[in-house]
């Protein structure tokens, strides 16, 4: 059974979604973020797992569904915070963020007896999950984030580790707000496209 890791911010105002403002303003921006950190989680509570994770920069919310152990992100540069939540690991482990309420609990049951690794590449050249068979936070350091080459560079480290490596479906983040409009239609009953609509309706 595989250990479900979510990696996340608190919602609060300027600290998440801020390529959001405009044209949303910062509390809406946050509420979006919550819609879809909301919407992750649900996902995840629904997937077959033996352990979910949430690895919080923050405090937990209403926004928290039960089943879940909550530890902090340790403090660092995105690879070495993927890294040490690999390393809380002991055995199989899928990590994802919350930047996909699209994302679905039958993507999240993936079977790592077969391969040694799945990746889950996202639209704007990151990634959006990452398996590990056996969990080694070496694949992840060091490896740029946040630009158009994160998802090749990652894929890469991982062939070249001699893992076999199993690719997921595409999605896309949710970075700006034509990627809100665009995840929302694909998720148009979750509750990141109720909040996108409360906040774009003109009435």
């Amino acid at each position: 059974m595989t250990t479900l890791l979510v990696i996340a911010k608190e919602p609060r105002p300027g600290r998440v979604k801020t390529r959001l403002s405009p044209p949303f303003t910062p509390a809406q921006a946050a509420g979006l973020a919550e819609a879809a950190l909301a919407d992750t989680l649900r996902a995840v509570a629904a997937a077959p797992a033996r352990r979910r994770v949430l690895v919080l920069d923050g405090r937990p919310g209403p926004w928290l569904p039960p089943g879940f152990d909550v530890v902090p992100q340790c403090a660092g540069a995105l690879d070495a915070r993927l890294a040490d939540a690999f390393a809380r690991c002991s055995g199989p482990a899928l990590l994802i963020g919350m930047d996909t309420p699209q994302v679905t609990p039958d993507l999240l049951d993936v079977d790592l007896t077969d391969c040694d690794a799945c990746f889950g590449p996202a639209e704007d050249g990151g990634f959006w999950a990452l398996g590990l068979a056996r969990p080694e936070p070496a694949l992840l350091r060091g490896v740029p984030m946040s630009s158009p080459e994160t998802g090749a560079v990652q894929r890469e480290r991982l062939v070249a580790a001699g893992l076999r490596v199993r690719d997921l479906p595409r999605l896309r983040d949710v970075d700006t707000a034509a990627d809100a409009r665009a995840v929302a239609a694909l998720a148009p009953h979750g509750a990141f496209a109720e909040r996108l609509a409360a906040y774009t309706d003109p009435r």
